[in-house]
């Protein structure tokens, strides 16, 4: 066989040293088979005298060796060398049992010796790429990976990349380097990398290109510094200056974003209008004098030049010859002088007599005030506020310690703690409670239900109650401990949300809620500014809250980025109005936060206190929601009917205290509430009247409409504003009326109403007004005051508050809720589930929809539905 053949061992060739062991001079090394073409495997060893190849354990058949011969001119020992080539038939005959592998093993005299093995390998380089790089949009300086996961291939294919075919180096810049993995990395985006890449695979069978990556670099827009204001549109009265700015610093590029926000700002100015001078009467004639004249005076004060304008034109003095005894009798001007000088001596004594009665009777008065201050010290107490002595078998309860060194301050703002102590309050906006003497007090709850007419009672006795209404039917109050609750003041939107844990346990409080009247409370307005909520106030501020309740409040705002700025603002201790929280902005603080609705906003609170939100205007297409409602006598004895038109703001509040007023005046609604928006385009709001049948009715309106300013809508200080158009019927029996009322803005929005009722009888409206019975609990304490269970809360809580597997956490609640814009918010608190629950019980209050949460809760993967199934008795 070829085997037998190959080891056949023939003589040594004559001369070969019989003691030495051949070794190789040439060993056989790792080939590929490229394509179908043979490789060649060579050895050469001395001194030997046969060489034969042995291939996967198998001797290679002697015929396929090529011999050479030769002597070592070094030794003069002699040299053989074998070649053999290996086909690619003979490599796949094996291929996939094991590698192919050849050896060589030489002999001589003293014995064998075997050379490296050689691994011959069919090399190959697949056509697709196991991963490509992806086109990407980057900001500037922002880092990049390209990745690039070469095809399979032996040997392994080497990379290198592209930049528009041309070889990136990253050698010749520090920017550009190429990973282990054979990624690209941009350490910091430039415009100049804006190009395609491609990735370039290859070995010693093929070279393989990757799909190219176009990479593009943007710039995103920045607004350059506001320029200043222009100059006041008008020369005289109220108009408006602006500011711009530019998107060019820097210029968006490649597509980057332009910038966000308004380019214009708009306020409002007024500039005084200038006033000419102009002079008064002529005094009358003095005495002829002793040079024979006589004169008389006149003053530019009817009016007086301001503002620019021009003085009078004109002499200020008049003379004139005359002719009397004063010409002839030079001697009287003496008697004169002496009778002027004592009339001037009578007058300066009558003035020193009254200065010395008015401080005599000053300091009398002074004495008085001061007697009566210190009796109300000695004599008033916390009593009429229910503020009582502590118990100890109640030490829970939230102690308070009188300020007796600030009893006959006045102050103006909210119930504020003094930052001396934690344990004294300060009563601003009006003078404070008189204080009692050394020892504990506490606030004291009383029930809604048996004496809350006398808890109202007692609290307006107090000055700073007097800013709060002087009924229940505006103010809402309960105790509450670490359950949590709800306050709500009926019919107007408005409540407090007291989660579970707000208050500490051990801790009982006392909470209000008030809605204020605009009149009663001094909001500061400027420029473009508009009150957009009520007023509210929540206390007694300075409790201490471990997590943030709840103000839910209505608004008339139709709100959007570019048109508004919105901000909430609370009353500080001192009775002045900050901004705590820019809408859209990110929040300065982690005490307040804002949930912006359509027609509600909610406001999270760890500090209570009075509140407001207030909008300025971005441009003139910014606008609020204005409520027109009609309202006409219910009964007509006379022949004159009057039908009044409201506008409103646009929240439940305002409408409550139109339809309070309206009962009063023996109203009824005769039209069904529509809604306008009113732009802040300084353009008046008209209203008229159309279309009365003349054989019937007549208007007594002289004009053709009726006007209401612009700036008496705008500020939103005045709630509700209204016009009456006074009608006149032409006969006692005339009980129907039709007609229309136009209601518009000059170059805006309008709204029309057709009135065609019976005066005398119809009352399908009256379905619009709530009864005062039905107005609903104005607190709610422990778990009734919330749509989920406890312990349903508090497993969701416990399963969503964890970060969870493929997402399935509050997160993706929030999401679900469509409350995904908060995240941040959520984030930054200990529960973020907590807050979310908090947020859809404010919202869904009384007639939220448990199975709708339910449902988005066992969405989220980590809560069933079934949960929701738990009874209230186990809960």
């Amino acid at each position: 066989t070829g085997a037998q053949q190959s080891a056949t061992v023939a003589n040594p060739v004559s001369g070969a040293s019989p003691d030495l062991l051949p070794h190789f001079q040439l060993e056989p090394e790792d080939v590929y088979i490229v394509k179908n073409k043979a490789v060649s495997l060579a050895c050469r060893a001395t001194p030997a005298t046969q060489i034969y190849f042995k291939c996967n354990g198998e001797w290679v058949h002697q015929g396929d060796h090529v011999t050479q011969h030769g002597t070592d001119r070094g030794t003069g020992l002699p040299v053989m060398e074998v070649r053999i080539e290996v086909t690619r038939q003979q490599v796949e005959k094996i291929f996939g049992l094991e590698e192919y592998w050849c050896q060589c093993v030489a002999w001589s005299s003293s014995g064998t010796t075997k050379s490296q093995k050689a691994f011959v390998r069919i090399a190959y380089l697949r056509k697709n790429f196991e991963q490509e790089p992806t086109a990407r949009e980057v900001s500037i300086e922002q880092g990049i990976v390209l990745p690039c996961r070469p095809p399979e291939g032996i040997p392994p294919a080497e990379v290198e990349w592209l930049r528009n075919e041309e070889l990136v180096d990253p050698a010749l810049d520090a920017n550009v380097y190429v990973t282990p993995e054979h990624s690209l990395v941009l350490r910091q985006a430039r415009l100049a990398d804006t190009a395609n890449y491609t990735c370039v695979a290859k070995n010693i069978v093929a070279r393989r290109r990757s799909a190219s990556a176009a990479i593009t670099v943007y710039v995103n827009g920045g607004w350059s510094t506001w320029t200043q204001w222009s100059g006041c549109s008008t020369s005289c009265g109220r108009g408006w200056q602006k500011r711009s700015r530019t998107c060019t610093n820097p210029t968006p590029l490649n597509g980057g974003a332009f910038c966000e926000g308004q380019n214009v700002q708009k306020t409002a100015c007024t500039t005084l209008c200038p006033v000419d001078g102009a002079w008064s009467e002529w005094s009358k004639w003095s005495v002829c004098g002793a040079e024979c004249t006589h004169w008389r005076s006149r003053e530019c004060s009817e009016p007086a030049p301001r503002n620019g304008g021009q003085e009078c034109r004109g002499p200020e003095l008049d003379t004139r010859n005359c002719t009397s005894e004063l010409c002839s009798h030079a001697a009287g001007g003496a008697e004169d002088v002496a009778l002027y000088v004592g009339l001037v001596a009578v007058a300066v004594c009558l003035v020193l007599l009254l200065l010395v009665g008015v401080l005599v009777y000053c300091r009398k008065k002074g004495g008085l005030d001061a007697d009566v201050a210190d009796s109300s010290i000695l004599t008033a107490g916390f009593q009429p506020v229910s503020i009582k002595p502590s118990k100890a078998d109640n030490p829970g309860l939230l102690t308070i310690q009188p300020d007796l060194s600030t009893a006959t301050m006045t102050y103006q703002g909210s119930l504020c703690p003094r930052q001396d102590g934690p344990a004294k309050l300060q009563l601003p906006n009006g003078h404070l409670l008189s204080p009692l003497g050394a020892g504990r007090h506490t606030l004291h709850h009383s029930s809604p239900a048996a004496e809350g007419a006398d808890f109202v009672a007692r609290l307006s006795t107090q000055s700073y109650f007097r800013s709060l209404p002087r009924g229940t039917t505006n103010m809402a109050y309960g105790t509450f401990n670490f359950l949590g609750g709800r306050l709500m003041i009926p019919n107007t939107g408005i409540s407090l949300l007291i989660p579970p844990d707000a208050i500490p346990r051990g801790k009982i409080y006392e909470v209000y809620l008030t809605l204020h009247k605009q009149e009663e409370v001094r909001l500061p307005l400027a420029g473009c500014q508009t009150l957009l909520s009520p007023i509210v106030s929540c206390g007694p501020p300075g409790v201490l809250l471990t997590r943030p309740a709840i103000l839910a409040m209505g608004h008339c705002v139709e709100a959007s980025a570019e048109n508004w700025s919105i901000r909430l603002k609370k009353q500080s201790c001192e009775g002045t109005w900050e901004d705590v929280l820019q809408l859209g902005a990110e929040p300065c603080t982690e005490l307040y936060y804002c949930q912006l609705e359509a027609q509600a906003c909610y406001v999270f609170t760890e500090q209570l206190g009075r509140f407001a939100l207030v909008g300025e205007s971005l441009s003139m297409a910014a606008s609020k929601r204005l409520k027109l409602v009609l309202f006409a006598p219910a009964a007509c004895p006379s022949l004159e009917y009057n039908i009044r038109v409201y506008c409103l703001s646009d929240t439940q509040d305002v409408l409550k205290e139109v339809i309070q007023l309206e009962k009063q005046l023996g109203g009824q609604l005769i039209g069904a509430p529509r809604v306008l928006h009113f732009k802040d385009s300084y353009h008046n709001l008209r209203l008229s009247i159309h279309d009365m049948p003349s054989s019937l009715w007549k208007s007594k309106l002289l004009a053709s409409y009726q006007e209401i300013p612009f700036y008496h809508i705008w500020s939103g200080l005045q709630p509700f504003l209204h016009c009456t158009f006074t009608l006149e019927r032409l006969s006692p029996s005339t009980c129907e009326l039709a007609c229309k009322i136009w209601v518009w803005q000059v170059e805006g929005d309008g709204q029309s109403f057709t009135v065609n009722f019976n005066i005398a009888k119809d009352t399908r409206f009256s379905d619009w007004l709530v009864p005062d019975s039905e107005v609903g609990a104005p607190a709610l304490v422990g778990p009734s005051a919330f749509k989920i269970p406890f312990l349903i809360r508090q497993k969701i809580i416990s399963s969503l508050d964890p970060p969870g597997t493929r997402g399935a956490d509050w997160r993706t609640l929030a999401q679900k809720l469509n409350l995904d814009s908060h995240l941040s918010f959520f984030a930054s608190k200990p529960s973020p589930t907590a807050m979310i629950l908090n947020l859809w019980e404010a919202r869904h209050f009384p007639n939220g929809n448990l199975s709708q949460l339910a449902a988005a809760v066992a969405e989220v993967g980590k809560q069933d539905g079934a949960l929701f199934a738990v009874s209230e008795a186990e809960c």
